[in-house]
């Protein structure tokens, strides 16, 4: 087999892992074990040792960062002194492929001492861990989807795959929305798109292109040239937005009329109810409007409707909202 079937056909087989478990799931096991993650009033504590204990504190990192308040206790590490971050309000997620690891049952009568409700992911569900859990999800694998039948792989995907599913579950139920992401991802380029307002990036004041709906097409292909954006707002003698000109809409126009051009008025050649955003919606979702519509140019209004300001692709580009 060669190196590239070899990678596809791993790819393969955790995919099939995946699926396999999703199909077989205890319906009850399952419901049971996201009630108990919906009603803690305290943390959900993940834990597990060797690369089951990775799988666990990527998935503690998921839950934290959607709004479950979450964090990783080390098995090997609770049984000298870790166990005390525990309380009774909290939820223990363990995962374990054996679902027998002297440390994690080193742990348990711990857990079950101070009554905190117990969740088992493991590929065994005739373990001891298993066995003292309040809820069971298997997570079990044929050996045959693992190199040597003993290498963690599908395994440990298919442990990673539902621990992210519990935590999408949370989130939707709690109507996590994109506004609640935002305020724990403030760095990087997750921040940038997510807490960068329209109002920070757009074109406003003297920058902003804008004519009136009777201005003629020279006035405003002068506007368009002086402010230099491709463009110019076209309003009413309110002020109220009522279309927008283009480069495009000018050639369209060109093509279209062919003689005396220069007569027309702005509102003859605007497209008129463009596309707008307000001042306040995130530039991510300004984008996203954008992408909708094929459009790089968007007309930012506010309450009353009336022109505040313009926003260009180029300045999502810059501030690295694409």
């Amino acid at each position: 087999m060669s190196i590239t079937n070899c990678i596809k056909d791993e790819l393969l087989k955790e995919a099939s892992a995946i699926k396999t478990v999703a199909e077989s799931l205890d319906h009850a096991q399952l419901e049971k074990a996201f009630q108990l993650l919906k009603a803690c009033e305290g943390k959900v504590v993940l834990t597990g040792i060797g690369k089951a204990g990775i799988i666990a504190r990527k998935i503690s990192a998921t839950l934290a960062s959607t709004g479950t308040s979450s964090i990783f206790l080390h098995a090997a590490e609770g049984i000298h002194g870790d166990l005390g971050m525990l309380n009774n309000k909290d939820v223990v997620l363990a995962i374990s492929n054996s679902g027998n690891t002297s440390e994690m049952l080193a742990i348990i009568p711990f857990i079950k001492f101070i009554g905190i409700p117990l969740i088992s992911l493991t590929g065994n569900p005739e373990s001891q861990l298993a066995k003292a859990s309040d809820a069971v999800l298997s997570t079990k694998v044929d050996s045959s989807l693992e190199a040597l039948g003993l290498v963690p792989t599908a395994s440990t995907t298919v442990a990673l795959a539902l621990g992210d599913a519990l935590a999408i579950a949370l989130l939707k139920d709690k109507n996590f929305s994109l506004n609640d992401f935002a305020r724990f991802h403030p760095g990087g380029a997750i921040g940038k798109r997510l807490l960068l307002k329209v109002k920070d990036l757009m074109h406003q004041d003297q920058e902003l292109p804008r004519v009136l709906e009777s201005a003629s097409l020279m006035d405003s292909i002068l506007e368009m040239s002086s402010k230099k954006l491709g463009c110019t707002i076209v309003e009413d003698a309110d002020g109220r937005l009522m279309g927008i000109i283009t480069d495009g809409d000018l050639r369209r126009h060109i093509q279209q009329k062919q003689q005396n051009i220069l007569s027309y008025a702005a509102k003859d050649c605007m497209t008129a109810n463009p596309k707008a955003c307000l001042p306040d919606d995130l530039a991510v979702s300004a984008l996203n409007l954008m992408e909708q519509f094929s459009i790089t140019m968007l007309p930012v209004i506010d309450a009353q409707g009336k022109a505040a300001g313009l926003l260009h692709m180029h300045d999502l580009i810059r501030a690295g909202v694409v």
